[in-house]
């Protein structure tokens, strides 16, 4: 079974990535697609775009260009984990057993249906790229929850968790995204080993 797993950028201010990357490497290896967020780099592109007024699709791609900075850096944590930037690149390294970092600048930069805007960041690329690889499984492993335990997409979008096109993402679409609290992991982990724990905390993300 493939999951497409949306790691935050943020995580890396739980001080728990490189333990995160091992257990996912030992247990999820040739299961799951993993799409990095732009985390530190994306922000130093918002400083800039907010300083110099830039033109949407320069910030769109220097965005992409960020998500891909941060999956350089899960690279080097992890000798499981492995650029692709092709359908076909995921799919060889999924078949080889190894864990595909998705670099979406080349499947994304000017693709009419990606809108050049910060409306879409990583969590709709991520269910975008479930989309094309017919994965049903999307999980958003973020280092927060949300305060009301409300998962539908327009309250996390509102409340600033995930980003706001992400709600029209739902409609009509085979792509059951949930959200994970990087706490939980254990538990996702199980799932992939094939168990059937009592509470999974994966909590479906809603309209």
């Amino acid at each position: 079974m493939m999951w497409v797993l949306k790691l935050g950028g943020s995580l890396l201010e739980t001080g728990e990535l490189p333990e995160t990357l091992k257990q996912l490497s030992e247990h999820g290896a040739g299961q799951i697609v993993v799409v990095p967020g732009g985390g530190v780099f994306a922000d130093q592109v918002r400083l800039l775009d907010e300083e110099l007024k830039l033109d949407d699709l320069t910030a769109h791609r220097l965005a992409l260009r960020a998500m891909e900075e941060f999956g350089k850096l899960l690279i080097t944590m992890n000798p499981c984990l492995h650029a692709a930037e092709s359908l076909e690149a995921i799919n060889y390294w999924l078949d080889q057993d190894q864990i595909p970092v998705w670099f979406p600048y080349e499947m994304t930069f000017d693709n009419p249906a990606i809108k050049a805007s910060w409306d879409i960041t990583s969590d709709s690329l991520s269910f975008w790229l479930a989309s094309q690889l017919e994965c049903q499984n999307l999980v958003l492993l973020k280092p927060a929850e949300p305060q009301e335990n409300n998962y539908s997409a327009a309250y996390l979008s509102s409340s600033g968790f995930i980003d706001k096109a992400f709600n029209d993402m739902l409609v009509d679409t085979f792509v059951k995204p949930s959200w994970l609290y990087y706490k939980y992991l254990s538990s996702f982990l199980d799932l992939l080993k094939n168990k059937n724990p009592e509470s999974t905390h994966l909590k479906p993300i809603t309209t």
